[in-house]
């Protein structure tokens, strides 16, 4: 059974809407852990603040991520301005990472998905391929967007320059530590936001890997139910798990590789 098959089975677009308290949830998600884990370097605290900052990621790249597919339940300044912040915070263009997610859903794992490559690897080679994936990126973010994208990615660059230099020049110690924590991830995106869901998956792209259990989805917020995604990228994450349940018990013979 194809992604299109599958769509036509199970009952999803009452799931687009938030309500209040899920926009609420959404757009303010990764605020929290921002805060502790910043408050916690400041302190110098920096091993107490390391878990921090990596949730902080994780519920970040879940904001943005419902960002690219306008699922944060606000209007589209709102959404922008949600993806120029997150930019500031986690040290790259967001809508450079926006340009190569929506083609990646259009050009699945193939040549053109250059968000994907990595996907095809194994998992070290992955790892090591992170730094050319952040750069692969933004280069094809100026090769092939538009305008539109291009000034949005040259603004939100430019904006991070300055503050890096400004943390930089005044020895900020703790911005120090979140500058050089984010970084780290991000060269890590080519493994846990690519690898772990495509990998083996290439005969039917869009039925990418998942994840069952309710302590794991629970700990990674969500973020790996991405067969579910994939299918439905409309649905804002805060909803995958109800659409998880639905897809089980529609199509309970369908084969879910798991993720972890």
């Amino acid at each position: 059974m194809n992604h299109l098959e599958l769509i036509k089975k199970v009952e999803w677009k009452d799931l687009k809407s938030l309500s209040i308290k899920e926009m609420l949830i959404e757009n303010n998600i990764s605020l929290p852990w921002l805060i502790i884990s910043l408050f916690l370097a400041y302190k110098n605290y920096y091993w107490a603040a390391l878990p921090f900052s990596g949730f902080y990621f994780l519920t970040a790249l879940r904001q943005v991520h419902n960002g690219f597919h306008n699922s944060l339940g606000t209007g589209k300044f709102l959404t922008w301005l949600s993806l120029y912040l997150n930019s500031m915070s986690m040290m790259t263009s967001i809508h450079a990472v926006k340009f190569n997610h929506i083609r990646h859903h259009k050009f699945c794992l193939s040549e053109e998905d250059y968000e994907g490559k990595s996907a095809s690897m194994k998992w070290y080679e992955a790892i090591l391929y992170g730094p050319k994936h952040m750069f692969l990126i933004h280069w094809i973010t100026f090769k092939k967007a538009n305008k539109n994208y291009r000034k949005n990615m040259i603004l939100e660059l430019i904006s991070i320059s300055v503050f890096v230099m400004i943390v930089f020049y005044f020895r900020i110690n703790f911005l120090l530590y979140h500058i050089a924590v984010m970084f780290f991830g991000e060269f890590l995106m080519a493994f846990f936001a690519v690898w772990t869901v495509h990998h083996d998956t290439h005969e039917n792209p869009n039925i990418a890997r998942t994840q069952r259990g309710f302590w794991k989805n629970k700990l990674t917020f969500s973020m790996f139910y991405h067969m579910e995604h994939h299918l439905f990228p409309a649905v804002p994450t805060i909803k995958l798990p109800k659409l998880a349940e639905r897809i089980d018990q529609v199509l309970p013979e369908l084969n879910k590789r798991q993720t972890f």
